[in-house]
């Protein structure tokens, strides 16, 4: 069903389109599409990436994902659980309105009550345990054990409005904040509360269809050189190719595969790519019955940790790179690529089907079982394509293995659900670092600590929830990184997911642009630049 944004909004829509029809403008064609504008709602890249475009952090991240400043102009720790954040001075909301510390407190205070979250970004503010407001534009967040990695998390969620949303008097409360009501993530689809103070305001919102943001003429920073931005959801790869082929859009994300190299070599094409942070891995439920599972006399077979190490060994996944991501990915041994912070550098990729065959009678499965695989099929780069393959490769152990492909939102919603005993997903750290898919993936589900808000498998380990604690509390830098690096083996041990591999991003555009491929695979509009 589209899905229009209110009259007000389309009004002031259309009176923008027709007095800037000769304004320099950008259209982006996009693999996916957000599952809202709600900033808080689902912590998910295409969800994040718009939200960049028109709700800001107090922190921000550039292209290799290191800190700078945003929202806050400087930071710093008064002791070891205290932080002191100074904000800008005249910065305004889309409505006029201006910011100030009370905006970032009721931000905070409504993430733990976004109705039907996901995937919460509860991750990110469970570390703070009492936030101070001694004047308009200072923020003191209080922590209860040490966490340097505060001003990062920081940087995940964006600011709302307290004022358009009647939150100007909530004050925080850990044990939970208090309001009359809290927003919907209706009021920010339809427009009504799509206030930031992003450098581009949202003019137009069709679901499906497009997204069409104005630039905002009163931003603090810089401002973008696009005076309007419209992005495009094709989710299939060749209409999008065509488009950005045919001048319909400037650029795309996630050109296919099969296709990057007549791209590369189209003298009116430019291609960039970069390594991200993104893991593509399988998910597998340890609950007791699970769903898609036969021919175990009722019993889930993936408790057994043998099942889930031959299930592993199973995967050949230097043959999906190859033939499936044409070489454009790398196979993964854990939840992060080596080399960025916290992960192991002894964790290696092995494939073994014999062994993988000896488990699963070793197990009590000498003759396989039925399974099915979940999947999204058009929200990872040839998503449906590896489930596929993944599928084969159990099939040639006496697993009898289907695969349910759907699209994102659906998807999405059956996982959460439960509707899936084995599923394929994808996770970007958006910290940069080990502990964001440790904390949402792997750790148990503890509510009042934010861990395990996308652990939908059911997994829980002692050990790994302590290291992670420890690790989360650990100021000195390497010290830390070796507890991530310790927790990640845990993790990898145990098979608590298979990661599958690390995806490569690449952005197609029309000769004439630049950009500067992002690890988090987020395509920001005022980072696209018109040669001069």
């Amino acid at each position: 069903m589209k899905q229009p944004i209110s009259v007000l909004a389309g009004v002031l829509a259309a009176s923008f389109l027709a007095s800037h029809a000769l304004a320099a403008e950008i259209k982006i064609g996009t693999a996916s599409e957000p599952s809202s504008l709600d900033p808080h709602y689902h912590n998910l890249t295409p969800n994040n990436t718009v939200r960049r475009h028109i709700f800001e952090s107090l922190v921000d991240q550039d292209a290799k994902q290191r800190l700078i400043p945003a929202l806050a102009e400087s930071w710093r720790t008064v002791d070891d659980t205290t932080w002191e954040f100074k904000l800008r001075r005249g910065v305004k909301f889309h409505n006029g309105t201006e910011f100030t510390a009370q905006d970032f407190v009721y931000s905070v205070c409504r993430i733990p009550n976004v109705a039907n979250s996901p995937s919460s970004f509860t991750l990110y503010t469970k570390g703070i345990d009492a936030i101070e407001t001694p004047d308009p534009y200072t923020i003191v967040i209080k922590t209860a054990a040490p966490y340097p990695l505060l001003p990062v998390e920081l940087t995940t969620f964006g600011i709302i409005s307290a004022k358009a949303a009647g939150g100007e008097k909530v004050a925080f409360d850990k044990a939970g904040c208090k309001a009359d009501s809290w927003p919907t993530t209706q009021a920010f689809n339809d427009g009504t509360l799509a206030i930031g103070t992003g450098p581009f305001k949202l003019a137009e919102y069709v679901k499906g269809e497009r997204i069409v943001l104005a630039r905002n003429p009163d931003y603090w920073g810089q401002k973008p050189e696009w005076e309007k931005v419209t992005f495009r959801p094709i989710t299939s790869d060749g209409p999008r190719v065509a488009a950005l082929l045919a001048g319909d859009v400037d650029l795309v994300d996630e050109p296919p595969l099969q296709d990057l190299e007549r791209l590369r070599k189209d003298p009116k094409v430019s291609v960039v790519e970069t390594m991200s942070n993104r893991v593509v891995y399988l998910a597998l439920d340890q609950a007791e019955p699970t769903p898609t599972i036969k021919g175990t006399d009722g019993k889930n077979p993936l408790r057994d940790i043998r099942v889930r190490q031959a299930l592993s060994l199973a995967i050949d996944r230097k043959a999906i790179v190859q033939r499936i991501m044409n070489n454009t990915a790398e196979p993964a041994a854990q939840l992060l690529a080596p080399g960025l912070f916290g992960t192991n550098p002894d964790l290696t990729v092995v494939s073994d089907a014999k062994k993988a065959k000896e488990l699963l009678a070793e197990a009590g499965y000498p003759n396989g079982f039925e399974l099915t695989i979940g999947t999204p099929n058009d929200r990872y780069i040839n998503d449906e394509k590896i489930a596929q393959a993944v599928a084969q490769m159990y099939s040639r152990l006496g697993i009898k293995t289907q695969v349910d492909a759907s699209t994102v939102n659906v998807f999405f919603s059956r996982r959460n659900k439960g509707e899936f005993s084995v599923y394929l997903a994808g996770w970007s750290a958006a910290t940069g670092e080990a502990s964001s898919p440790l904390k949402s993936l792997v750790a148990t589900r503890i509510k009042e600590k934010g861990f395990g808000p996308t652990n939908y498998t059911g997994y829980s380990n002692p050990k790994l929830d302590e290291l992670l604690t420890k690790a989360l509390a650990t100021v000195d830098d390497k010290e830390r990184e070796k507890l991530l690096a310790e927790t990640m083996k845990v993790a990898m041990d145990d098979y608590a997911v298979l990661p599958l591999h690390y995806e490569v991003t690449s952005w197609a555009m029309r000769k004439g642009l630049s950009y500067e491929p992002r690890a988090d695979q987020y395509t920001l509009a005022a980072a696209i630049h018109a040669a001069k």
